[in-house]
């Protein structure tokens, strides 16, 4: 059996799950949304889109949703830039919508609809146990076999939307792989926040979900222990934009890359936010709250209220908060700052890095210090610090993390090429595409 722990698709990261309902009744054509999502490119355009049958479809159209979702990818499925995994019903306590589940995937997967060239996977919502895993999997087998297809070619993604669902995702290293089941099709564990808040029977003062931390660690442990990828559930507040920002950086600080994107907008944000920015910035914690410095020619500027610094005779004073220090010299005040700043590099100061290690350690050197430097205004005292860093093969491996996103997008959506070259420029994306080679 072949590591779990090493990917088995094509692709190593998703960023964006979009999904899409497969049927409007209000529409002349009950499909014309479908029709408007396929047509999305570049950045606007998920990584994975999700026609989605069950949740966002109502259940009496959900027969001509299967109709709809074989028809539209027959059509414009091959110009697709993204992958494509529609979400059936299924429902760990009902044989019945399992069945109806069953029933939509033999529809679609049918070559006769012309679909199935076009269509990754499926995605499973709802699930239970672990048996209950292997039930939609014996059930993507069956519709395999139904029309001639290799076992295990349809990939299948689950919904955690359960506290039993989330207990099986422990259980997957000692599944995969046996011959008594196909779960190695496994690609996504998506979490599915208010589902699980209800089965969880979870109150909050404000009817808010709960942020359910733990639900996302344990998801993004188990796909990385299986071999899988993690997304996060949708994020309702489609108008706040900062809100899903600052959800996506939580989430990209456990492993899980991916979140569940709502409108193109988020699609956007979503697949922007993970990648390095295109220009390097520093930081300061103001009394807890992080704030991006300005650079006004070659200065990095604080501005805000929360820290104040005055050079005084003998000395400085600084305060932050509600705490007031004095230091008799500028390397004592450089000391403190420097605990309270931090510097993001940007991809052409990751890249950088990375091509002066790897010649560094051509040259025979294990470890080698980088230095990043700037001057630094508050209320117009200027400070010279500067930062190093150790490099060595382990910091090498985990910065080469934002980097192998990047060339994964890179290879698996050339819609999105000319974004990349001009968020970063030509140059830095051919020196991006060439380290950790």
């Amino acid at each position: 059996m072949a590591a779990l722990d090493k990917r088995t698709h094509d692709r190593k990261f998703v960023r964006t799950f979009m999904t899409t309902p497969t049927a409007v009744s209000d529409k002349d054509d009950t499909a014309e949304m479908l029709r408007k999502s396929i047509q999305l490119r570049g950045m606007q355009a998920p990584d994975v889109w999700v026609p989605d049958n069950e949740d966002a479809t109502a259940p009496n159209m959900r027969d001509e949703g299967a109709e709809n979702i074989a028809e539209v990818l027959a059509e414009g499925g091959a110009d697709f830039p993204g992958e494509i995994h529609p979400r059936v019903v299924w429902h760990r306590d009902s044989p019945e919508t399992r069945y109806k589940g069953f029933q939509h995937m033999l529809h679609i997967a049918d070559p006769e609809n012309g679909a199935v060239e076009n269509l990754d996977g499926f995605v499973i919502p709802e699930v239970g146990d672990i048996d209950d895993w292997k039930k939609a999997d014996e059930f993507m087998t069956i519709v395999e076999n139904e029309h001639g297809l290799e076992e295990g070619s349809l990939a299948m993604s689950v919904i955690i939307e359960s506290g039993s669902a989330e207990l099986a995702m422990e259980k997957l290293r000692d599944e995969m792989g046996k011959p008594s089941n196909n779960l190695q099709r496994l690609f996504l564990l998506v979490d599915g926040e208010v589902d699980y808040t209800k089965d969880m029977r979870a109150i909050t003062p404000t009817g808010a979900l709960p942020e359910w931390k733990e639900l996302r660690h344990n998801t993004s442990r188990a796909a990385s222990a299986a071999g899988l990828i993690s997304v996060d559930g949708p994020y309702d507040d489609i108008r706040d934009v900062d809100g899903y920002h600052e959800r996506i950086t939580a989430n990209n600080a456990m492993g899980m890359l991916g979140i569940w994107s709502l409108t193109p907008g988020q699609v956007v944000e979503a697949n922007r936010s993970p990648l390095p920015p295109a220009a390097g910035y520093w930081i300061i914690d103001a009394d807890g709250r992080e704030v991006e410095l300005e650079s006004q020619d070659g200065v990095e500027v604080y501005s805000g209220d929360r820290i104040e610094l005055e050079a005084e005779d003998g000395g400085y004073e600084l305060e932050v908060g509600g705490d007031e220090l004095f230091f008799e010299t500028e390397d004592e005040l450089r000391e403190e700052l420097l605990d309270l700043l931090d510097y993001v590099p940007s991809m052409d100061d990751i890249v950088d890095s990375m091509e002066e290690f790897e010649a560094a350690k051509e040259a025979g050197k294990g470890a080698i210090a980088m230095t990043q430097s700037a001057t630094v205004s508050i209320d117009g005292v200027e400070v010279d610090i500067a930062k190093d860093r150790m490099w060595d093969e382990a910091t090498y491996q985990a910065l080469m993390t934002p980097v192998a996103l990047f060339q994964d997008v890179y290879e698996n959506r050339p819609d999105q090429h000319d974004d990349l070259a001009e968020l970063y420029s030509e140059d830095v994306v051919e020196r991006a595409m060439g380290v950790g080679n």
